[in-house]
């Protein structure tokens, strides 16, 4: 928490509000709409499994070599930063959410913080990680590019920022998922209730274009597809929709139980038989659809960079030219001017235990 924190505020992190049977964070209550509980938590630790399966265990994308400072954005449980933290045993990994739902025995390299990161300065030090990183926070702020715009400030120059982030639409090619296929209508409805709430949804396919605008350069940009369930032949894309599926009907209440009951008004026995259409839906396999998941990451210039130096002439060059001819103009034209981490040891096959083994 923020040095200035009183004890009340301090309280109120521990005390989680009760909502149709779910409950979520006491600090800051309601800017965020998904809950916190154990049913939860047990769902983003599956996730970040099922994305790690998905990324064939690249953690990250960005080029990193051994990072000293690591800043996780929304970690959630933390699953994403204690194997950060394993893979880079002499770094120091800060991470920050809304919620203290981290486990107590984590690696000794990581730190928990509670904070809010639409807070206009966070409670950490500028100009000091050489990564940042934000996974699944689609519908979590106002505003995500100012999220990144503050990432691009607390960003050491040099240092890289990366964000993953869904596109909430199903996608078909084949022709194969109706206009009317309850998933993609469910997905419309969260997206339009998200955006009551001033919370929008659809930022994946913006991220690219935020990253450039904020100031990042050598931004990049991958596209990972995750079928909606188990239907493609080939085994390992059918293991990850299977996965994935598993995912979206445990975490479906959670997605829109606090966005359909606050915005739309609608009872919890409204919202469950609503759910229980898309359901049905979800693990329908005559319909070939999938999720597109965005990666974009991007590096902050150093000061040479940043300042256009490298256009200047260097001191000596200038000096002998005006030793030369103090009368002639300088020439304009005279002027002086990655492998990703061993993963070993990240099981790719075959995957993460069901939801119901996990404990």
């Amino acid at each position: 928490l923020r040095s200035s924190t009183t004890t009340s505020i301090a309280s109120s992190v521990w005390r989680f509000e009760e909502e149709n049977g779910r409950t979520y964070h006491g600090y800051r209550p309601g800017v965020y709409y998904y809950p916190n509980d154990p049913p939860e938590s047990v769902r983003l630790d599956y996730q970040s499994r099922v994305l790690d399966f998905a990324f064939d265990g690249k953690l990250h994308m960005a080029p990193l070599t051994s990072p000293f400072s690591i800043l996780d954005i929304g970690t959630g449980t933390g699953a994403w930063a204690m194997q950060m933290a394993d893979l880079y045993p002499n770094s120091k990994i800060d991470a920050t959410d809304l919620s203290p739902i981290q486990p107590t025995e984590v690696p000794p390299n990581v730190t928990f913080i509670i904070d809010d990161a639409e807070e206009e300065d966070w409670a950490l030090n500028e100009r000091y990680y050489d990564y940042i990183h934000t996974r699944i926070l689609m519908g979590c702020f106002e505003d995500f590019k100012s999220i990144i715009r503050k990432g691009f400030r607390y960003t050491k120059p040099g240092g890289w920022m990366e964000s993953v982030d869904p596109m909430m639409p199903p996608f078909c090619d084949d022709g194969t998922m109706p206009a009317d296929w309850p998933f993609k209508e469910w997905s419309e409805t969260m997206e339009d209730a998200a955006k009551n709430a001033n919370r929008p949804l659809e930022i994946a396919n913006k991220l690219k274009r935020w990253y450039t605008e904020v100031g990042f350069v050598d931004v990049q940009e991958k596209v990972v597809k995750i079928p909606i369930n188990s239907w493609p032949r080939d085994p390992r894309l059918k293991l990850l929709g299977k996965y994935w599926a598993e995912n979206v009907l445990a975490g479906l209440q959670a997605f829109s139980l606090a966005l359909f009951s606050r915005v739309f008004g609608w009872s919890k026995i409204e919202i469950d038989d609503y759910l229980d259409k898309v359901r049905n839906a979800i693990t329908d396999h005559r319909v070939h659809a999938y999720t597109k998941v965005y990666i974009v990451w991007g590096r902050k210039p150093d000061l040479l960079e940043r300042y256009n130096l490298n256009s200047i002439p260097t001191f000596s060059r200038l000096s002998h030219q005006l030793r030369e001819n103090s009368s002639s103009p300088i020439d304009p034209e005279d002027r002086t001017v990655p492998t990703l981490p061993n993963t070993a040891g990240f099981p790719t096959h075959p995957g993460p235990k069901p939801v119901e083994d996990l404990g």
